[in-house]
């Protein structure tokens, strides 16, 4: 942690030569009336020309930038004035990649880029197989977990809609993301249809809790069909135990979800993929038509994983990963607009793979992970990860170390939280009012680090316990220094409190 784990003065020489490739590739000949609107290949072909396999060695910058040219090149330049292509407008002028993600045509090199992308993250899951897709961030995500579990519960919600349905019921743990619940408002299952399973003192979903919260709903009458395990939770970044939720999700025929927008990327590092322990395994589902083998034991039917998080990807990119092999996300989601999925294109069709995502148009995530990945490779990912858990581990031990801060737990992922007790305080612990003071602590500093504007950390209470700081490190660029700097500035900003 001495030095910065990249080279800002490569990456910024880097950017400036990336900008003039899309001066010069992109807006210049892209709007050029005299070239053409695409440069048509199939899509075998296409693949053997961009190379698109995701390695564990990065390349050089030299190479990154054929690569960007390449990219240009093969795309379609949705701007050519004189040529308009099929529901383009929005692109940013001769872009290829401006251009949505809906059909082969409109987007060969996205189509193929997300395919690969898309089967790298499954491999890192453990499945050999699957489905998926780019959406817009991890909320949208689970949602899309909770629509196809439904669906693949009752088809006919589809048609029919709630009027088909039994009432239903969800589980996810007290400590889920909030999207869970505003996902079963969206999708009109109702708030008051997701149990809330208790969590031990770490945050984790208690297994036997979620076994009783399945009972009492159908005891109540509602149809359990989908349980979120959370990989990461967002406060205390804690891990479900996967295995055990499997083994219930099994039992009672469940969809399994693994919310791992937060964790996943741990699945990257060998010396922490563990956290992750049993999310390839499968629970076979009432009427799935996936071939069973009992001896693969897999368990999620479906992740939530952003690399914008833990990667560090620009915002955003974000996978909906599902093991399903039968078209279960087209069944579910596709409308066959025949302005753009017409049946009787001159390519396969197959490679129309956006009517399997309620959106239309959509943005190309999928190339900032793809670009990112061949430049650092998957051993550069994995020590990105790496570094990430370094930093919350010298901090960890500088809490404990100096005098005046107290951790709320040991962190076991990169989520540390802890409390900055000011001299006013120390060795009050038992006195009547040393909680509600301490919890006052907390948004004091916050407000003057932001008024001096030398740093920004978020607080929260949880559960019984007072205001906390929780600050996650993940950004490459940062020193032992900076962190160092991190915690003496609190000291300074909440010493005379």
């Amino acid at each position: 942690l001495e030095h910065p784990g990249l080279d800002k003065a490569a990456g910024e020489e880097f950017l400036q030569e990336a900008f003039q490739v899309l001066l010069d590739e992109a807006v210049r000949k892209g709007t050029d009336v005299t070239e053409k609107v695409c440069d048509w290949k199939e899509p075998q072909e296409l693949r053997e020309l961009l190379d698109l396999e995701l390695r564990s060695d990065g390349e050089p910058p030299e190479r990154l930038l054929e690569r960007c040219r390449d990219i240009i090149r093969y795309s379609v330049k949705t701007c050519e004035h004189r040529r308009p292509c099929p529901a383009a407008p929005g692109s940013a002028p001769g872009l290829g990649p401006g251009c949505s993600r809906y059909t082969y045509e409109i987007a060969p090199v996205f189509v193929l880029m997300e395919e690969v992308v898309l089967a790298k993250l499954r491999e890192l899951v453990g499945w050999s197989s699957g489905d998926g897709i780019f959406s817009p961030g991890g909320s949208i995500s689970n949602m899309y977990a909770m629509n196809v579990a439904r669906f693949h519960r009752f088809p006919e919600s589809r048609r029919k809609g709630s009027w088909a349905l039994p009432r239903l019921a969800l589980f996810t743990s007290r400590e889920s993301h909030y999207s869970i619940q505003k996902g079963a408002a969206f999708l009109g299952i109702g708030t008051d249809n997701v149990y809330l399973v208790d969590t031990d003192e770490r945050g984790k979903m208690i297994p036997k809790e979620l076994e009783k919260e399945i009972q009492r709903a159908k005891a109540e009458g509602a149809e359990p069909f989908f349980v979120c395990a959370t990989c990461g939770t967002t406060v205390l970044g804690a891990f479900d135990p996967l295995g055990s939720i499997a083994d219930i999700c099994q039992r009672h025929g469940l969809w399994f979800h693994a919310d791992a927008a937060w964790g996943g990327s741990a699945l990257l590092s060998g010396k922490h993929r563990h956290l992750l322990a049993g999310i390839e395994r499968r629970v076979t589902l009432p009427g799935s038509e996936l071939p069973t083998k009992p001896a693969l034991n897999s368990l999620a039917d479906s992740v939530a994983w952003n690399p914008h998080k833990m990667l560090t990807v620009g915002l955003q990119c974000s996978a909906f990963l599902l093991r399903d092999t039968s078209g279960l996300l087209q069944r579910c989601h596709g409308a066959s607009a025949t302005y753009l999925f017409q049946p009787d294109k001159f390519y396969d069709v197959a490679y129309d793979t956006g009517d399997k995502t309620p959106q239309c148009g959509r943005r190309v995530d999928c190339l900032k992970l793809w670009l990112l990945w061949k430049a650092a490779g998957s051993e550069g990912l994995a020590r990105r990860v790496e570094r990430a858990f370094a930093f919350t581990r010298y901090l960890a031990e500088e809490v404990k170390r100096r005098e005046g801060f107290q951790l709320v737990l040991e962190p076991e992922f990169i989520n540390l939280c802890f409390w900055f007790v000011p001299p006013s305080l120390r060795g009050r612990e038992g006195s009547p009012g040393y909680w509600p003071s301490l919890g006052k602590v907390a948004p004091a500093i916050k407000e003057r680090m932001m008024r001096k504007g030398s740093m920004m950390v978020g607080y929260q209470p949880h559960g019984a316990k007072v205001n906390f700081f929780r600050q996650i490190v993940t950004n490459p660029a940062v020193t032992r220094d900076d962190l160092d700097f991190f915690l003496d500035e609190i000291e300074r900003l909440g010493r005379d409190l």
